[in-house]
């Protein structure tokens, strides 16, 4: 009977020791944690595909400890909301700054530069058509096209304003601005962004006749919105 008093004693000890013991470890981890530097870290909401544009409903500010955020991982919304997913994120996964790009960063798919409602098509140039191959990729054109028909039994030259300012995805194979470092490339194509409507005015235009680039500025003007 003693025996048996004793080991019920024995297990209670256990239990109560046990008890304190898990309560003071929970305690020293709660104290480390709330010691611990945190930081905001953009983490993705729901699985991102590759190639979809990232838009801010996808996208969450979480609070992380510091060791545990990854060097490369994006700290603000903005620097993230409207580029695109080089590849598929996951759920609660951190964004990197080389799973997302911006379209005037692509180098290798023109397929995303084109913005959504939009088509990539190509037409040959020359050196004039070309505006001395001076036109750069993310600049913008009008597009006029000129064609021999007969009137009065007579050939005149018609020309037309068909498309205006519309924006260059690339020249050549270039899909980036030169910089001053590269050496001059000459190139035959320029690769317009188009309604799938205008795709059609366009190479219509090509067949029928002659086409020729006329380049906007890039500069632009202050006063006050005048």
């Amino acid at each position: 009977m003693r025996t048996k008093l004793l080991l019920i004693l024995a297990l209670i000890m256990g239990a109560v020791t046990t008890y304190l013991f898990y309560n003071y470890m929970k305690q020293f981890d709660v104290e480390t944690v709330v010691n611990e530097t945190v930081t905001e870290v953009v983490v993705a909401k729901q699985t991102i595909l590759k190639n979809q544009r990232i838009t801010s409903e996808m996208l969450e500010l979480v609070q992380l400890p510091e060791k545990g955020v990854h060097p490369e991982a994006a700290r603000e919304l903005d620097k993230v909301v409207g580029k695109y997913a080089t590849a598929t994120l996951e759920p609660n996964e951190q964004v990197l700054g080389h799973r997302f790009l911006a379209e005037g960063e692509e180098t290798i798919f023109v397929s995303r530069k084109v913005k959504e409602g939009f088509r990539a098509v190509s037409v040959g140039v020359n050196f004039v058509q070309s505006v001395s191959t001076l036109i750069e990729p993310d600049d913008y054109v009008d597009v006029i096209a000129s064609e021999t028909i007969r009137v009065n039994g007579e050939q005149e030259v018609k020309t037309n304003l068909i498309l205006s300012k519309v924006r260059v995805l690339g020249v050549g194979r270039k899909l980036v601005e030169s910089n001053t470092t590269e050496d001059y490339v000459e190139y035959s194509s320029v690769t317009l962004e188009l309604k799938p409507d205008d795709t059609v005015k366009l190479v219509n235009a090509s067949e029928k006749g002659n086409i020729q680039l006329t380049l906007h500025s890039r500069v632009i003007e202050g006063g006050g919105g005048q």
